[in-house]
């Protein structure tokens, strides 16, 4: 068997948003709420939090020009939920993009099946050298590998 295509990360680190409550207790006990949705209700699925999906945006990018029935069969079955598939590859020509921000400062190459069904990059032209930092706080990465230009601090 092979290793999954995502990895947990240390939630308990400093400096680690977990993004905690509101969701159930903003909800209950409110006036628009009746007395025996109280009771019915569920507090709703928990969120998966503390996976990084890097090694499965990585296999898709290994994966360009592949059979894509054969790429996302193997990806779904090494991933919890294929959701994360979809982050990167579009199902519709309308949600290409030609890159796609994953957290807060990487950036990956957007990806589509194109008509021979065949796993595609949106725009290979684009590289790391076309893309500019939009804080200079951060680490900013294109497909893995760090901007080469500067934050530019813009004009007053």
């Amino acid at each position: 068997m092979k290793e999954p295509l995502y990895r947990r990360v240390n939630t308990r680190a400093r400096h680690v948003h977990h993004d905690h409550g509101g969701d159930h207790r903003h909800q209950r006990n409110t006036k628009r709420e009746r007395a025996s949705d109280r009771t019915r209700g569920s507090m709703g699925p928990r969120a998966r939090r503390g996976l990084d999906y890097t090694p499965l945006f990585r296999f898709l990018l290994g994966k360009i020009g592949a059979e894509w029935d054969e790429v996302y069969n193997e990806a779904a079955a090494r991933l919890d939920s294929p959701d994360p598939i979809h982050w990167l590859v579009a199902r519709q020509p309308h949600e290409r993009r030609d890159r796609v921000r994953i957290g807060e400062a990487s950036y990956y190459s957007g990806l589509y099946v194109d008509d021979d069904n065949r796993l595609q990059v949106v725009d290979p032209e684009l590289g790391v050298d076309d893309l500019e930092p939009t804080c200079p706080c951060c680490t900013h990465t294109f497909n893995g590998v760090r901007f080469t230009r500067k934050y530019r601090q813009p004009p007053p």
